[in-house]
Protein backbone atom coordinates (compact mmCIF):
# COMPACT_ATOMS: atom_id res chain seq x y z
CA UNK A 1 0.00 0.00 0.00
CA UNK A 2 1.35 3.41 -1.00
CA UNK A 3 -0.11 6.74 0.10
CA UNK A 4 1.02 9.53 -2.20
CA UNK A 5 0.20 13.10 -3.17
CA UNK A 6 -2.08 13.32 -6.21
CA UNK A 7 -0.87 15.35 -9.18
CA UNK A 8 -2.54 16.75 -12.27
CA UNK A 9 -1.82 13.47 -14.04
CA UNK A 10 -4.05 11.73 -11.47
CA UNK A 11 -7.15 13.83 -12.18
CA UNK A 12 -8.85 11.12 -14.33
CA UNK A 13 -8.35 8.58 -11.52
CA UNK A 14 -9.61 10.99 -8.86
CA UNK A 15 -12.69 11.78 -10.92
CA UNK A 16 -13.34 8.06 -11.45
CA UNK A 17 -13.06 7.40 -7.70
CA UNK A 18 -15.32 10.38 -6.93
CA UNK A 19 -18.01 9.06 -9.31
CA UNK A 20 -17.80 5.62 -7.68
CA UNK A 21 -18.19 7.31 -4.28
CA UNK A 22 -21.20 9.29 -5.48
CA UNK A 23 -22.87 6.19 -6.96
CA UNK A 24 -22.41 4.26 -3.72
CA UNK A 25 -23.38 7.09 -1.36
CA UNK A 26 -25.55 9.51 -3.36
CA UNK A 27 -26.48 12.92 -2.03
CA UNK A 28 -29.96 13.29 -0.47
CA UNK A 29 -32.72 13.86 -3.06
CA UNK A 30 -32.99 17.57 -2.25
CA UNK A 31 -29.30 18.20 -3.05
CA UNK A 32 -28.41 18.79 -6.70
CA UNK A 33 -25.01 17.52 -7.84
CA UNK A 34 -23.19 19.43 -10.59
CA UNK A 35 -20.43 17.14 -11.84
CA UNK A 36 -18.59 20.02 -13.50
CA UNK A 37 -18.43 21.87 -10.18
CA UNK A 38 -17.23 18.73 -8.41
CA UNK A 39 -14.47 18.21 -10.98
CA UNK A 40 -13.37 21.82 -10.54
CA UNK A 41 -13.19 21.34 -6.76
CA UNK A 42 -11.08 18.20 -7.21
CA UNK A 43 -8.67 20.17 -9.45
CA UNK A 44 -8.47 22.92 -6.82
CA UNK A 45 -7.64 20.39 -4.11
CA UNK A 46 -4.84 18.94 -6.23
CA UNK A 47 -3.45 22.39 -7.00
CA UNK A 48 -3.82 24.12 -3.62
CA UNK A 49 -4.93 21.79 -0.84
CA UNK A 50 -4.45 18.18 0.26
CA UNK A 51 -5.25 15.43 -2.26
CA UNK A 52 -4.00 11.91 -1.49
CA UNK A 53 -4.27 8.57 -3.24
CA UNK A 54 -3.97 5.07 -1.77
CA UNK A 55 -2.57 3.06 -4.68
CA UNK A 56 -5.39 3.34 -7.26
CA UNK A 57 -8.08 2.20 -4.84
CA UNK A 58 -8.88 5.17 -2.60
CA UNK A 59 -8.55 8.92 -2.15
CA UNK A 60 -8.88 11.67 0.42
CA UNK A 61 -9.31 15.42 -0.03
CA UNK A 62 -8.85 17.95 2.77
CA UNK A 63 -8.03 21.59 3.46
CA UNK A 64 -7.63 24.13 6.22
CA UNK A 65 -11.10 25.60 6.65
CA UNK A 66 -9.80 28.47 8.76
CA UNK A 67 -6.84 28.85 11.12
CA UNK A 68 -6.84 25.86 13.46
CA UNK A 69 -9.72 24.00 11.74
CA UNK A 70 -8.97 21.22 9.28
CA UNK A 71 -11.70 19.75 7.11
CA UNK A 72 -11.75 16.27 5.54
CA UNK A 73 -14.09 16.82 2.61
CA UNK A 74 -13.83 13.44 0.85
CA UNK A 75 -12.75 9.92 1.82
CA UNK A 76 -13.41 6.84 -0.29
CA UNK A 77 -12.01 3.35 -0.81
CA UNK A 78 -13.29 0.95 -3.46
CA UNK A 79 -15.39 -1.88 -1.92
CA UNK A 80 -13.01 -4.60 -3.14
CA UNK A 81 -10.04 -2.85 -1.47
CA UNK A 82 -11.62 -2.36 1.96
CA UNK A 83 -10.47 -3.98 5.20
CA UNK A 84 -6.84 -3.49 4.17
CA UNK A 85 -6.31 -0.31 6.21
CA UNK A 86 -6.41 2.09 3.26
CA UNK A 87 -8.94 4.49 4.80
CA UNK A 88 -7.01 4.48 8.08
CA UNK A 89 -3.75 5.25 6.29
CA UNK A 90 -5.33 8.00 4.18
CA UNK A 91 -6.81 9.77 7.20
CA UNK A 92 -3.57 9.46 9.17
CA UNK A 93 -1.68 11.08 6.29
CA UNK A 94 -4.33 13.82 6.02
CA UNK A 95 -4.14 14.57 9.75
CA UNK A 96 -0.33 14.76 9.64
CA UNK A 97 -0.50 17.33 6.84
CA UNK A 98 -3.29 19.34 8.47
CA UNK A 99 -1.40 19.49 11.76
CA UNK A 100 1.67 20.70 9.88
CA UNK A 101 -0.52 23.55 8.61
CA UNK A 102 -1.62 24.41 12.16
CA UNK A 103 -4.88 22.48 12.51
CA UNK A 104 -5.97 21.79 16.08
CA UNK A 105 -9.17 20.01 15.09
CA UNK A 106 -10.33 17.97 12.10
CA UNK A 107 -13.96 18.07 10.91
CA UNK A 108 -15.95 16.08 8.39
CA UNK A 109 -19.54 15.67 7.23
CA UNK A 110 -21.36 12.33 6.87
CA UNK A 111 -24.92 11.40 5.94
CA UNK A 112 -27.01 10.30 8.92
CA UNK A 113 -28.00 7.21 6.93
CA UNK A 114 -24.36 6.12 6.37
CA UNK A 115 -24.17 3.98 9.49
CA UNK A 116 -21.02 2.10 8.45
CA UNK A 117 -19.00 5.28 8.00
CA UNK A 118 -20.38 6.83 11.18
CA UNK A 119 -19.29 3.77 13.15
CA UNK A 120 -15.74 4.01 11.78
CA UNK A 121 -15.49 7.74 12.46
CA UNK A 122 -16.73 7.25 16.02
CA UNK A 123 -14.03 4.62 16.62
CA UNK A 124 -11.42 7.08 15.35
CA UNK A 125 -12.61 9.69 17.85
CA UNK A 126 -14.98 11.92 15.88
CA UNK A 127 -18.06 13.08 17.80
CA UNK A 128 -21.23 14.94 16.81
CA UNK A 129 -21.07 18.70 17.28
CA UNK A 130 -23.76 19.99 14.93
CA UNK A 131 -26.76 18.35 13.24
CA UNK A 132 -28.24 19.52 9.95
CA UNK A 133 -31.99 18.91 9.91
CA UNK A 134 -34.02 18.84 6.69
CA UNK A 135 -37.78 19.03 6.22
CA UNK A 136 -39.94 18.95 3.12
CA UNK A 137 -41.09 22.57 2.78
CA UNK A 138 -44.66 21.77 1.74
CA UNK A 139 -45.16 19.21 4.53
CA UNK A 140 -43.57 21.56 7.07
CA UNK A 141 -45.87 24.39 6.03
CA UNK A 142 -48.93 22.15 6.42
CA UNK A 143 -47.83 20.93 9.82
CA UNK A 144 -47.01 24.42 11.14
CA UNK A 145 -50.33 25.69 9.79
CA UNK A 146 -52.11 23.01 11.81
CA UNK A 147 -53.34 21.02 8.83
CA UNK A 148 -53.94 17.31 9.47
CA UNK A 149 -51.05 14.91 8.94
CA UNK A 150 -50.93 12.67 5.92
CA UNK A 151 -52.72 9.36 5.84
CA UNK A 152 -51.53 6.26 7.66
CA UNK A 153 -52.18 2.79 6.30
CA UNK A 154 -50.72 -0.68 6.42
CA UNK A 155 -51.19 -4.42 6.49
CA UNK A 156 -50.13 -7.53 8.39
CA UNK A 157 -48.41 -10.35 6.50
CA UNK A 158 -48.27 -13.96 7.75
CA UNK A 159 -45.87 -16.53 6.31
CA UNK A 160 -48.48 -19.23 5.82
CA UNK A 161 -51.16 -20.32 3.36
CA UNK A 162 -53.62 -21.56 6.00
CA UNK A 163 -56.32 -19.00 6.81
CA UNK A 164 -58.10 -21.13 9.46
CA UNK A 165 -55.91 -20.33 12.50
CA UNK A 166 -55.82 -16.68 11.43
CA UNK A 167 -59.62 -16.40 11.36
CA UNK A 168 -59.79 -18.16 14.69
CA UNK A 169 -57.31 -15.74 16.24
CA UNK A 170 -59.05 -12.69 14.75
CA UNK A 171 -62.24 -13.66 16.57
CA UNK A 172 -60.53 -14.38 19.86
CA UNK A 173 -57.79 -11.80 20.41
CA UNK A 174 -57.96 -8.03 20.78
CA UNK A 175 -58.43 -6.31 18.42
CA UNK A 176 -61.24 -8.56 17.19
CA UNK A 177 -61.41 -8.18 13.43
CA UNK A 178 -63.45 -11.14 12.13
CA UNK A 179 -64.24 -9.19 8.95
CA UNK A 180 -60.59 -8.47 8.05
CA UNK A 181 -59.66 -8.93 4.43
CA UNK A 182 -57.31 -11.84 3.67
CA UNK A 183 -55.48 -12.50 0.42
CA UNK A 184 -52.49 -14.64 -0.55
CA UNK A 185 -49.32 -13.41 -2.22
CA UNK A 186 -46.35 -15.72 -2.86
CA UNK A 187 -46.63 -17.76 0.33
CA UNK A 188 -47.77 -14.86 2.53
CA UNK A 189 -51.31 -14.04 3.64
CA UNK A 190 -52.00 -10.31 3.64
CA UNK A 191 -54.45 -9.05 6.28
CA UNK A 192 -56.05 -5.62 5.86
CA UNK A 193 -58.69 -3.68 7.79
CA UNK A 194 -59.71 -0.03 8.07
CA UNK A 195 -58.92 0.01 11.80
CA UNK A 196 -55.34 -0.98 11.08
CA UNK A 197 -55.04 1.96 8.68
CA UNK A 198 -56.19 4.31 11.41
CA UNK A 199 -53.80 3.13 14.12
CA UNK A 200 -50.18 2.10 13.35
CA UNK A 201 -49.72 0.86 16.94
CA UNK A 202 -52.71 -1.43 16.52
CA UNK A 203 -51.12 -2.77 13.35
CA UNK A 204 -47.98 -3.76 15.24
CA UNK A 205 -49.88 -5.21 18.19
CA UNK A 206 -52.01 -7.42 15.97
CA UNK A 207 -48.94 -8.66 14.08
CA UNK A 208 -47.32 -9.68 17.37
CA UNK A 209 -50.46 -11.43 18.66
CA UNK A 210 -50.99 -13.33 15.42
CA UNK A 211 -47.36 -14.46 15.43
CA UNK A 212 -47.75 -15.74 18.99
CA UNK A 213 -51.09 -17.43 18.20
CA UNK A 214 -49.99 -19.14 14.99
CA UNK A 215 -46.24 -19.59 15.54
CA UNK A 216 -45.70 -18.09 12.09
CA UNK A 217 -43.30 -15.41 10.95
CA UNK A 218 -45.42 -12.24 10.79
CA UNK A 219 -44.62 -8.78 9.49
CA UNK A 220 -46.46 -5.50 9.88
CA UNK A 221 -45.74 -2.90 7.21
CA UNK A 222 -47.22 0.57 7.05
CA UNK A 223 -46.95 4.24 6.17
CA UNK A 224 -47.36 6.61 9.12
CA UNK A 225 -48.69 10.16 8.74
CA UNK A 226 -48.03 9.96 5.01
CA UNK A 227 -44.35 10.52 5.71
CA UNK A 228 -42.46 7.50 7.06
CA UNK A 229 -42.44 3.73 6.55
CA UNK A 230 -42.21 1.20 9.35
CA UNK A 231 -42.02 -2.56 9.39
CA UNK A 232 -41.86 -4.93 12.35
CA UNK A 233 -40.93 -8.60 12.11
CA UNK A 234 -42.10 -11.20 14.62
CA UNK A 235 -41.18 -14.84 15.04
CA UNK A 236 -43.36 -16.99 17.34
CA UNK A 237 -44.60 -13.80 19.01
CA UNK A 238 -41.11 -12.37 19.57
CA UNK A 239 -40.07 -9.08 17.98
CA UNK A 240 -36.88 -9.75 15.99
CA UNK A 241 -36.46 -6.65 13.80
CA UNK A 242 -37.98 -3.20 13.36
CA UNK A 243 -37.34 -0.53 10.76
CA UNK A 244 -38.46 3.11 10.69
CA UNK A 245 -37.35 5.11 7.67
CA UNK A 246 -36.80 8.27 9.76
CA UNK A 247 -35.92 6.99 13.25
CA UNK A 248 -36.27 10.40 14.91
CA UNK A 249 -39.44 11.42 13.07
CA UNK A 250 -41.36 11.52 16.37
CA UNK A 251 -38.57 13.17 18.34
CA UNK A 252 -34.92 12.74 19.40
CA UNK A 253 -33.79 9.27 20.45
CA UNK A 254 -30.71 7.90 22.22
CA UNK A 255 -28.11 6.75 19.65
CA UNK A 256 -28.74 3.08 20.47
CA UNK A 257 -32.46 3.42 19.80
CA UNK A 258 -31.79 5.17 16.50
CA UNK A 259 -29.52 2.35 15.35
CA UNK A 260 -32.07 -0.25 16.51
CA UNK A 261 -34.62 1.20 14.05
CA UNK A 262 -32.37 0.48 11.06
CA UNK A 263 -33.13 -2.71 9.13
CA UNK A 264 -31.11 -5.82 9.99
CA UNK A 265 -30.47 -7.43 6.58
CA UNK A 266 -29.26 -10.71 8.12
CA UNK A 267 -32.43 -11.21 10.15
CA UNK A 268 -34.66 -10.14 7.26
CA UNK A 269 -32.90 -12.57 4.92
CA UNK A 270 -33.30 -15.44 7.38
CA UNK A 271 -37.01 -14.86 7.90
CA UNK A 272 -38.14 -13.79 4.42
CA UNK A 273 -35.48 -15.03 2.01
CA UNK A 274 -34.76 -11.45 0.89
CA UNK A 275 -31.40 -10.53 -0.62
CA UNK A 276 -29.43 -8.79 2.19
CA UNK A 277 -27.77 -6.37 -0.24
CA UNK A 278 -31.16 -5.23 -1.57
CA UNK A 279 -32.53 -4.90 1.97
CA UNK A 280 -29.57 -2.67 2.82
CA UNK A 281 -30.07 -0.58 -0.32
CA UNK A 282 -33.87 -0.16 -0.06
CA UNK A 283 -34.44 0.00 3.71
CA UNK A 284 -32.31 3.08 4.28
CA UNK A 285 -32.82 5.50 7.14
CA UNK A 286 -32.50 9.27 7.02
CA UNK A 287 -32.79 12.38 9.15
CA UNK A 288 -35.93 13.53 7.35
CA UNK A 289 -38.52 12.17 4.88
CA UNK A 290 -37.15 14.58 2.25
CA UNK A 291 -33.95 12.52 2.04
CA UNK A 292 -35.85 9.36 0.99
CA UNK A 293 -38.31 8.43 -1.75
CA UNK A 294 -41.96 9.46 -1.10
CA UNK A 295 -43.51 7.26 1.60
CA UNK A 296 -45.96 5.54 -0.78
CA UNK A 297 -43.12 4.64 -3.14
CA UNK A 298 -40.83 3.50 -0.33
CA UNK A 299 -43.66 1.33 1.06
CA UNK A 300 -43.90 -0.47 -2.29
CA UNK A 301 -40.13 -0.86 -2.50
CA UNK A 302 -39.91 -2.34 1.01
CA UNK A 303 -42.81 -4.69 0.36
CA UNK A 304 -41.11 -5.80 -2.84
CA UNK A 305 -37.71 -6.44 -1.27
CA UNK A 306 -39.29 -8.40 1.59
CA UNK A 307 -41.30 -10.40 -0.95
CA UNK A 308 -44.45 -10.09 1.11
CA UNK A 309 -46.84 -8.44 -1.33
CA UNK A 310 -47.69 -7.92 -4.95
CA UNK A 311 -46.68 -4.27 -5.48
Amino acid sequence: MTIREATGADLPLLEELWRAFWREVPEPPHVAVDEAVERAEIREHVAKNIALLADEDGFALAYLKEPGRGFLSDLYVRPEARRRGLAHALVLAVVERLRAEGARTVELEVLASNQDARGVYARWGFSEVELVLVADAEALERRLAGEPAGASYGAVYLQTDDETPIRRALGRFVPRLPDAGLSTHRGWIELTHARLDEDPKLLQRLAKELSAATGAVVASLGVEQGAVVRYSLFEAGRAVDEYLSVPEFYGPLPPGDTIALAANPTVVARLTGADPARVRAICRTAASPAELPPADELYRQVAGVLGIAST
